[in-house]
């Protein structure tokens, strides 16, 4: 093929955006949805594809904690220069100048926390509820007034923006948990060795997994945000592309937006976020871009990650794909584990749907970026300049009995070490119970003769990767001075005390 023969080709198989606009304006515009283009492309190829379909739509819905909205509320009078704020007892952000305000979706109520936050804030607005708001200042002489309390609704407020710095994860990991005890993070609450996991993202429905390389999807890019119009300005935080964790920063007028796509939310011990729907078409351009959004979920993988490790580099343990993860079952361990979504999948079908609809009535017209998304850029970690010490740097030797040893014995071992804890272990080494020199005390008061009736059970541990911050944490919430390090099979390793710590700390 001639290089004149080879654009003209080129030409003739590719549309522009002031095309596929000026068919959305005829309501000529053929429109499907994620899901129905893949099934297109399976059944009539890549080609079909592209000469039938203009635009395909996106959409995912999860929680997406790096979330706010700014709002400006005019002026007071006497006016005021806010230096802290609060609505609905949630500390407020007073980022600019006398009366903006950052209504961060994780800050968590004073008098309610874990249970309500900034999130909710910004959905209560957005239904159009009253809100209270004080705030208190230290007074100029152009700003007076040191303290103000009212109530405000959206209608009040002259800006109420959404600004996110960071949505629309391209993919999440996987999360698991191989510790002995439950934990609670912001994904979800997962159960001991492995008892459950937990997924983000909507896979082959999400936007920036149809889109890979940014081809469509930029700054200025017109999106379905939370029930509304608003547009990406640039690449969310810890954007990571190489690895496909691409993210989004986006924008949106709150006034506009729907509560139906927008929800205050909170993890149990972990905090609040906000729920958002995000909606992204895809023009479809050319066959390269019809091939990408065909991906399907049995072709985007992502890692189980163990999160019972409070490291930065938690532990890899599997690969899975997001056919896998949809099933509601996994493997980990050659054990079949139940997985579920913290995403809603059906809410995100309808948003692909509502934003079909709203291209096909001309109620949406597409931009085309000024500027594409980096491809290149890799997420750095933390620079610290001070040693984190972990408790593999303080463990020490535990002093260990078995539970048919007389208390007699246990209380020489007890002097003979100079220690207050005995650890209860079996024939293999393995955590059976912790006594404490006040036991043994009250045990020998009491006449009663069988280490075995006087055994702590339900003993609290850690391991030897967790930081001396998390140790001291558990030691203080549960009133004790010590804590065994166990391994995954609940070895015994050693003991961490709180004299220990306190000589870490200086104390």
């Amino acid at each position: 093929m001639s290089k004149l023969t080879e654009k003209a080709f080129q030409q003739k198989n590719k549309r522009s955006i002031t095309e596929i606009n000026e068919k959305i304006k005829k309501r000529d515009v053929q429109v499907l949805t994620v899901e129905e283009m893949k099934k297109l492309v399976e059944s009539s190829g890549i080609e079909v594809a592209f000469k039938e379909v203009d635009v395909v739509t996106t959409g995912t819905f999860g929680a997406m904690c790096s979330s706010g909205a700014i709002i400006n509320l005019g002026h007071a009078d006497p006016p005021i220069k806010i230096q802290k704020a609060w609505i609905n007892d949630v500390e407020v952000c007073h980022p600019g100048a006398a009366v903006d305000l950052y209504i961060g979706a994780t800050n968590m109520s004073e008098l309610r926390p874990f249970e309500y936050g900034g999130g909710h804030i910004i959905e209560e607005l957005i239904q159009g509820k009253e809100v209270e708001l004080r705030a208190t200042a230290y007074g100029t002489d152009c700003y007076p007034r040191t303290r103000l309390e009212t109530t405000i609704t959206k209608n009040d407020l002259n800006q109420f923006h959404l600004l996110n710095f960071r949505n629309c994860y391209q993919r999440y990991v996987c999360a698991t948990n191989s510790r002995s005890e439950t934990i609670y993070t912001y994904m979800g609450k997962l159960l001991p060795r492995f008892g459950n996991a937990t997924f983000s993202g909507s896979g082959a429905l999400n936007p920036l997994m149809n889109d890979p390389d940014y081809e469509t999807i930029g700054v200025g890019t017109r999106i379905f945000l939370g029930g509304s119009q608003g547009y990406v300005i640039g690449e969310g935080t810890q954007h990571n592309p190489e690895n496909r964790f691409g993210t989004l920063m986006v924008q949106g007028d709150c006034k506009k937006m729907s509560p139906d796509f927008i929800r205050g939310a909170a993890y149990t011990k972990y905090g609040t976020t906000l729920y958002l729907g995000i909606g992204i078409p895809i023009p479809i351009l050319n066959a390269g871009v019809a091939k990408k959004v065909a991906i399907r979920d049995e072709e985007i993988f992502t890692d189980i990650v163990d999160y019972g490790i409070p490291r930065r580099d938690r532990p890899k343990i599997e690969r899975v794909n997001y056919k896998e993860l949809k099933s509601g079952r996994i493997t980990i361990h050659d054990k079949t584990v139940r997985v579920s979504p913290l995403s809603s999948l059906k809410k995100a079908r309808v948003i692909a749907e509502k934003l079909k609809t709203l291209i096909e009535d001309t109620a949406f017209y597409l931009t085309a970026p000024v500027e594409r998304l980096p491809t290149d850029t890799t997420f750095k970690p933390m620079k610290q300049t001070k040693e984190i010490t972990f408790v593999n740097s303080l463990v020490h030797t535990a002093a260990t009995c078995t539970e048919n040893e007389e208390i007699s014995a246990v209380a020489q071992r007890i002097i003979e070490r100079s220690v207050n804890h005995i650890v209860v272990v079996d024939d293999q080494g393995k955590l059976m119970g912790i006594v404490t020199s006040w036991d043994i005390t009250r045990a020998v008061a009491n006449g009663k003769p069988k280490l075995k009736d006087i055994i702590i059970r339900k003993v609290v541990t850690t391991t030897p990767d967790k930081p001396i911050d998390e140790v001291a944490r558990k030691m203080a919430q549960h009133h004790i001075s010590a804590l065994p390090v166990i391994d995954h099979d609940r070895k015994v390793l050693g003991i961490i005390t709180s004299e220990d710590v306190s000589k870490l700390f200086g104390r």
